[in-house]
């Protein structure tokens, strides 16, 4: 492997790492789902402004790429809050179980988005071997597919983020202008959901501890991986960018059994579809080679 790929395989591992601490801030962070989005969209967006002002890059655009950017910011919103939806009608487990289907979703829609792209068969078996990896680690049962149903949605509305945030990276706009444009359709998105799903318009504020778990989160967990998944995406397929980020499962329930300790309970069926996620990411590049495509 190139070097160049190298440091991109790696930073993408760190993106997701990043990505797997969300769990374990939400539990940390003392409101509602809602709420966190709301909130972690709000300092994101500050941030990337921040960023852009630094580096001397305009926010202003023509109306008609802004718009763009906050819609497909909007997708990034609603998954996020379909996210915790799902673990609040479930758990946390089975909402992570549906997240790598985001790589099957991909795969079906960015073709039709993208029209230089053809469905691969590699992609779609790769895609259901994870998908049933998945179902080994969490051991799913069919009392909680209401929570299951949502999840799923937030795999879509994933998928759609991915594929359409690639499509706006191959433009000749730093990324630090497209995250905060994105992080505003975001944080749009998750306050118009708030009467439907908490009842009330005016989101609320965290206190104490809350507030530095919330910095983390929207800092390190959203900004700073944010930044690297801007970056590598422009070198890497939907389809890899999917495989990796099917470790973030993975890397969520490792770090919440060394945060939290003996609290976190791992089965059999856990290192039997880990093992099988690393494998795969690990073997995808001799994967696509076998199959030709």
């Amino acid at each position: 492997m190139p070097r160049s790929d190298l440091r991109d395989y790696v930073q993408l591992h760190l993106v997701v790492l990043a990505w797997g601490l969300t769990a374990i801030l939400g539990k940390l962070i003392d409101l509602t789902p809602v709420d966190v989005v709301v909130g972690r969209t709000t300092i994101a967006t500050g941030a990337f402004a921040v960023i852009a002002w630094i580096g001397g890059r305009s926010l202003r655009l023509p109306m008609k790429r802004i718009l763009a950017m906050l819609g497909v910011g909007a997708f990034l919103g609603l998954h996020w809050v379909t996210f915790f939806w799902s673990a609040r009608l479930a758990t946390a487990s089975v909402c992570l179980a549906a997240m790598p289907t985001a790589m099957l979703w991909c795969s079906l829609i960015e073709p039709v988005i993208d029209g230089s792209r053809k469905w691969r068969f590699s992609e779609l078996v790769v895609g259901g071997v994870m998908v049933g990896a998945v179902w080994l680690i969490y051991e799913f049962e069919f009392r909680h597919w209401q929570g299951f149903s949502v999840a799923i949605i937030a795999a879509v509305l994933a998928a759609f983020f991915a594929t359409l945030s690639k499509q706006q990276v191959r433009q000749d706009i730093h990324w630090s202008v497209i995250g905060c444009y994105q992080m505003a359709g975001a944080g749009i998105a998750a306050l118009l959901t708030r009467p439907l799903l908490e009842g009330g318009i005016v989101p609320e504020l965290p206190g104490g501890t809350s507030v530095l778990w919330l910095l983390v989160l929207s800092l390190l967990c959203t900004v700073a991986a944010y930044a690297g998944f801007m970056d590598v995406l422009r070198r890497m397929s939907i389809f890899t960018v999917n495989v990796v980020y099917n470790m973030e499962p993975v890397y969520g329930i490792l770090l919440a059994a060394l945060v939290f300790g003996s609290a976190e309970h791992m089965s059999a069926g856990f290192y039997l579809g880990a093992g099988i996620i690393v494998s795969v990411v690990l073997g995808l590049p001799w994967i696509r080679r076998w199959t030709g495509s």
